[in-house]
């Protein structure tokens, strides 16, 4: 097994540390030998989302490097839930984080190598945390931890006047408590995860220090936000999911083509396995001709075949294509060509009495304002069905016209179209 000594360089490069314990220290550390880290991720919900991506590409990144990951997924924690700014978490019953466990683990394996020298391993932390009493709890772990240093986390700070219960605010012990039995039983010696985790991560470095005498490292990624300081992950329908059942891979996809021009070089260092001068090749490109939006299609490209595959983001590529007049639409995949449509707004029709006229269509899908409009807009030859010039005001949709057996696409000139789902 060959280590990388680049690597550290390469993280803050792609600005991957927002905050450390020790540099210097880490990178002696990953030049002496593979260094075994950790990751953990709550089941506080059915998929991983845009965030938690961060987290898994950089845990890849180390074991590319040589370095050894322990990916945790907290049947425990998540049954509680980190405090957050907004209020007091629901608490999900066990069954049900059970099924978010394996879930979460079936969304992570995919980017980690589980064999050879370093090999990844998978850990819950349920398994060190249902048998241990209260007392134990207590004794072990909770006497380590001097509640003002606890009521200096800025969370907890902004949640004393609104409130906060003691299982919210005790979460800090128990990811702490996670890096001391990873650092007792497996030699953990660093442990990284979200800027929002940073105090978690000291305070398991504080902890296996006061227990153990230990010295061991801890790093924290930045949060990633628009160009306006708001948080990324939000889309108009929710978490930016990783999950295809709750966000389609075609939605995913055009949420990287879309974002903006700020923001593309950070996003491609962040979130792709590009090398550094293909990353800056692309920047120069995007700099010299922004319009051409050559760095949102390599990210858009990148991330979406990391999560969802290669076949499916040319399956999306063609669909993207096909949609504004660029290739075959009889060709896609029922699936892919109802997420495209329903990303572009669809108009649902009743075919009950027979499939409509394309004049109807086009008033109906809000493409023209009139009939009298829309007949005008065929005889300009401005209208198209399924990427067909329609030619007759007359035109009736027939059975051979219909996509996967239910869609149509309307396109009136060379950019406004509209889906219809013919029922």
């Amino acid at each position: 097994m060959t280590l990388d000594p680049s690597l550290l360089d390469d993280l803050q490069w792609r600005g991957l540390i927002a905050h450390s314990t020790d540099l210097d220290a880490l990178r002696e550390a990953f030049g002496s030998g593979s260094v075994r880290f950790y990751v953990g991720f709550d089941p506080t919900a059915p998929s991983l989302h845009m965030g938690n991506l961060l987290q898994i590409l950089t845990a890849r990144r180390l074991q590319l490097a040589g370095h050894t990951p322990y990916a945790l997924v907290g049947g425990a924690t998540g049954m509680i839930g980190d405090p957050r700014d907004s209020g007091e978490r629901t608490l999900n019953s066990l069954d049900t984080v059970k099924d978010w466990v394996e879930r979460v683990r079936r969304q992570i394996e995919p980017f980690l190598s589980f064999e050879g020298g370093n090999a990844a391993t998978m850990v819950n932390n349920y398994d060190w945390t249902a048998s241990l009493s209260t007392i134990d709890f207590l004794r072990e772990i909770g006497k380590h931890f001097p509640v003002n240093r606890m009521l200096a986390r800025e969370t907890v700070k902004r949640r004393l006047e609104s409130g906060i219960s003691y299982t919210e605010f005790s979460y800090v012990l128990l990811q702490s408590m996670d890096y001391l039995n990873l650092y007792r039983d497996h030699g953990v010696t660093l442990q990284f995860g979200g800027s929002d985790q940073w105090g978690n991560i000291t305070g398991g470095v504080e902890l296996v220090r006061r227990t153990d005498g230990g010295h061991v490292h801890g790093f924290a990624t930045p949060l990633i936000t628009k160009a306006d300081g708001s948080k990324y992950g939000k889309t108009e329908g929710g978490a930016l999911w990783l999950d295809p059942e709750m966000m389609s891979p075609y939605a995913f996809y055009q949420f990287w083509l879309n974002v903006e021009d700020e923001k593309v070089g950070e996003l491609l260092r962040v979130f792709t396995f590009l090398s550094r001068p293909e990353i800056e090749e692309l920047e120069s490109q995007h700099a010299e001709k922004p319009f051409l939006r050559a760095g949102q299609k390599a990210l858009a490209e990148h991330v979406t075949t990391l999560v969802h595959g290669a076949e499916e983001t040319e399956r999306i590529k063609a669909a993207s294509a096909a949609l504004f007049g660029g290739g075959d639409l009889t060709g896609l995949s029922p699936d892919t060509v109802g997420a495209a449509l329903r990303e572009a707004g669809v108009t649902t029709v009743d075919a009950s009495d027979g499939l409509p006229g394309v004049v109807d269509l086009l008033v109906e899908t809000g493409l023209a304002k009139s009939k009298g409009e829309a007949r005008r807009t065929i005889g300009e030859g401005g209208a198209y069905l399924n990427n067909q010039r329609v030619v007759d005001p007359e035109a009736v949709v027939t059975g051979d016209d219909l996509i996967a057996g239910s869609w149509l696409v309307l396109r009136r000139g060379k950019k406004s179209f509209a889906g219809v789902e013919v029922r």
